[in-house]
């Protein structure tokens, strides 16, 4: 069912509702100050209609974009009112973790909510126990950063510059954050405006329509996408690596049902929440499942809330998947995420082998370097190995998984930041062998020209990502301070003249490896992906 919207005029629409959303985007990044916005493009932007529901979406950040509809939600149930601005991160309340500040504005037409524009973005501080609002060691959320129920943030087109005062005397540098913030302010206006445009354009009716439409057209086309898996329970099972706090490791428990039309991911047997900052909101893991369902099926479908109409998840409360409060979450967001995403993928492997590869690097190596002194706060993740395909090697150093940012460029960090690049480079040898190897993970060595706190959030430095049918696995990542190794999860203040090096884990590969062409062989080594013996 389309509504009685024709096929042609549907696509339209359709392209033109994503449009909007992706100059959203671009006037977010072009108007950010922080590199962590405006270089590494850590930020994500969506339509809503007036019920609250997804209706377009910029290719952006999984972990924000599946996420956000619980943060709409969240300011649905504050009355908002035309030309109102919401601003979220509370992980309790329609938040992810304290850095990813939501904007939610009401769009209104002839006093009227028509729907409403989100734009998600990741600052490099909102205060907390350690600069860059990323510590290692905290143990509950206060700890972690400025929190924020739905607040507003502009009340009936009003900027309530009281509560901008409040939330900028919490952080460090507010200058960079102001501008931040008011950047996702000109993106959620460029919508409404966009929206307009539309409206003037195609008349209200048919836009609002539309909303129906586009939402309608993509639960049909998941529906038939999960109709085509074979019915049954899949599961899989993985491990986080300790919580920062000891080194106990975290069960994660995948069950996936396929029955008919219909989808269920239930996390029953997962880890209870836990005394460090590894928990993940329940939105989180909603999040991975919903990036998940999308690869396995056709990641064309158009990205709505038709697409999620069929997925029920499920994680037992209490657990590190659906933690109640006070509990920290900061490295939930990044790293649990990827674990949930690492399992559900290979639980879906056992019904559709062909479309699963092999491990990635399963981690977003979170590096954060900030001055105590609320000077600077430099914040990366860095890409690594992507899992060796069923017909194609993996990626050599991409990001995976639950995000999708861009690095800061050298040139810019250094500009921006007293901290000196003194290695970015492949690691040789890194991707798992297979049929079709592994893609190699990375080498980044950054230097601090002053006093600063380092810290590092991370994964799979234990447990290497499993390669597939016959693949071997990648390597492991690594921290060094000084040369010095250190755990996965470390928070430390740190001399001038420090260097930090993280060694990002390569993916696993996919078949057995003698099964390799020889020419693909001969080039591994020519590029550097296999050592030679004698190295």
């Amino acid at each position: 069912m389309t509504d009685q919207i024709d096929a042609i005029t549907l696509e339209v629409l359709r392209n033109q509702l994503e449009g909007i959303a992706e100059e959203m985007g671009q006037v977010l990044i072009r108007g950010a100050y922080s590199p962590n916005i405006k270089e590494r493009q850590d930020c994500s932007t969506a339509l809503f209609d007036a019920d609250g529901r997804l209706v377009a979406q910029a290719e952006h950040i999984p972990v924000h974009l599946g996420a956000m509809p619980e943060a709409v939600e969240a300011v649905l149930d504050r009355d908002p009112e035309p030309g109102d601005v919401f601003a979220v991160n509370d992980p309790f309340a329609g938040g992810t973790h304290l850095p990813d500040v939501t904007l939610v504005s009401a769009m209104e037409r002839n006093g009227e909510i028509i729907g409403f524009a989100v734009s998600r973005a990741h600052h490099a501080d909102v205060g907390g126990m350690t600069p860059g609002s990323m510590p290692a060691g905290a143990r509950e959320i206060y700890q972690e950063g400025l929190r924020i129920p739905p607040t507003r943030l502009v009340d009936a087109g009003e900027r309530n510059e009281e509560v901008f005062d409040l939330l900028l005397a919490n952080v460090r540098n507010p200058t960079e954050r102001r501008a931040d913030l008011r950047a996702q302010l000109a993106a959620n206006e460029r919508a409404e405006r966009r929206l307009g445009d539309l409206i003037d354009e195609h008349g209200f009716e048919l836009v609002v329509r539309s909303f129906d439409a586009v939402i309608e057209y993509s639960r049909e086309r998941i529906t038939a996408e999960i109709e085509s898996l074979p019915d049954g329970v899949y599961e899989a099972e993985d491990a986080l690596e300790g919580d920062g706090i000891t080194e106990t490791e975290i069960p994660i428990v995948a069950g996936v049902t396929i029955d008919g039309d219909e989808l269920t991911v239930d996390f029953a047997g997962t880890g209870a929440q836990v005394d460090g900052n590894l928990n993940a909101p329940r939105a989180v893991a909603k999040s991975a499942v919903y990036f998940v369902v999308r690869c396995v099926t056709d990641p064309e479908i158009p990205p709505n809330a038709g697409c999620y109409a069929p997925i029920t998840v499920d994680a037992p409360e209490g657990s590190v998947l659906n933690p109640t409060p006070p509990a920290a979450v900061v490295g939930g967001n990044v790293e649990t995420s990827q674990r949930v995403t690492d399992v559900t993928l290979a639980a879906f492997g056992a019904a559709a082998p062909e479309r699963v590869p092999a491990a990635s690097q399963g981690t977003m190596n979170n590096l954060t370097i900030g001055g105590r002194d609320g000077s600077f706060a430099y914040y990366e993740t860095i890409g690594g190995g992507f899992g060796g395909r069923a017909a194609k090697d993996g990626m050599d150093g991409v990001q995976v998984g639950m995000t999708n940012t861009l690095n800061t460029p050298i040139e810019s960090l250094e500009a921006e930041y007293p901290l000196f690049v003194e290695r970015y480079a492949f690691r040789p040898g890194s991707g798992g062998e297979g049929r079709f190897r592994g893609g190699l993970g990375l080498e980044r060595t950054v230097r601090t020209e002053v006093e600063a706190t380092v810290s590092l959030l991370t994964e799979r430095r234990r447990f290497a990502p499993q390669g597939i049918d016959g693949g071997g696995p990648g390597a492991t990542g690594e921290n060094l301070i000084d040369g010095e190794a250190v755990g996965a999860k470390t928070t430390v203040d740190v001399p001038a003249d420090t260097t930090i090096t993280v060694r990002t884990p390569g993916g696993g590969g996919h078949g057995d490896p003698i099964e390799r062409d020889p020419e693909a062989i001969e080039a591994d080594l020519a590029d550097g992906k296999t050592e030679s013996d004698d190295e």
